[in-house]
């Protein structure tokens, strides 16, 4: 089973997308599962085969310890890391060949907690992927690209798995500006074109340094634009996986005549 992480800020969808790209494979006839791993998810829009509330509940942990969200999101993430051995063993039950793991919309929950790590070790890690997702209003400036790239590759880094930069949302922005984002990260030359030609200010100073960085780790990999509501780059978002796991080997390509 290949598990494919969707992380990303609050409200970059990671959720919608996670939903979408299932229907998506369904439509290939193709075998997934969705797995939500936020305790404190108001509504999915989707319906999730494996999801972490039928254990741990965000207002039922706040109650019972006396936490705020935050504390209790904290309590709650270590409480899924010694359920992760369980859950595994129901992922295995699916026998899918596919996992598409919605994380918690606190970015920070899923990329800086020793649990997570946890998680990600049991449920496989030599078979892991993470999706991140960049914010499309975030993405428009230079300097809101370079701190998303930035942050991607941080949690990168912290997780220790192969990732794919997916541009979210790429319907709510004009197709010259999609283009554009797409562009600075095929060619972190035009983005720094971009970025010095920016009005001057503290934070421009510190988005060329960041750039700077960016270059020196050589962390250039090129944007996938998707939307939830068209469908646009799904199809991209599993050739990647194939390619990164198969070799660019097709499992459409394995099935019967009459699928």
């Amino acid at each position: 089973m290949i598990n494919l992480y969707f992380v990303g800020t609050a409200g970059s969808g990671k959720s919608t997308l996670t939903g979408a790209f299932k229907a998506w494979m369904v439509n290939q006839g193709l075998d997934a599962i969705t797995i939500n791993l936020d305790p404190g998810a108001e509504g999915l829009p989707y319906t999730s085969e494996i999801d972490v509330r039928e254990w741990i509940s965000l207002p039922e942990v706040m109650d019972r310890y006396g936490l705020g969200p935050n504390g209790a999101q904290i309590v709650c993430a270590d409480m899924l890391a010694m359920k992760a051995p369980e859950i595994k063993g129901i992922m295995e039950e699916f026998d899918s060949d596919y996992a598409l793991i919605d994380t918690p919309g606190q970015v920070e929950l899923f990329a800086y907690r020793d649990s997570s790590k946890a998680i990600i070790d049991t449920f496989g890690r030599k078979n892991s992927l993470l999706a991140y997702l960049f914010d499309p209003f975030l993405s428009r400036e230079p300097s809101g690209f370079v701190s998303l790239f930035m942050l991607c590759t941080s949690i990168q880094f912290r997780i220790e798995l192969p990732f794919m930069p997916i541009l979210s949302k790429s319907d709510m922005l004009d197709e010259e500006k999609c283009e554009k984002i797409v562009n600075w990260s095929r060619d972190f030359s035009t983005l720094y074109d971009d970025l010095i030609s920016s009005p001057s200010s503290m934070q421009l100073q510190n988005s060329i340094e960041i750039f700077k960085a960016m270059e020196v780790l050589d962390i250039q990999r090129e944007l996938i634009p998707t939307s939830s509501e068209n469908g646009t780059g799904m199809e991209d978002i599993y050739n990647i996986v194939q390619q990164m796991f198969f070799g660019g080997e097709d499992l459409l390509d394995d099935r019967q005549p009459d699928e």
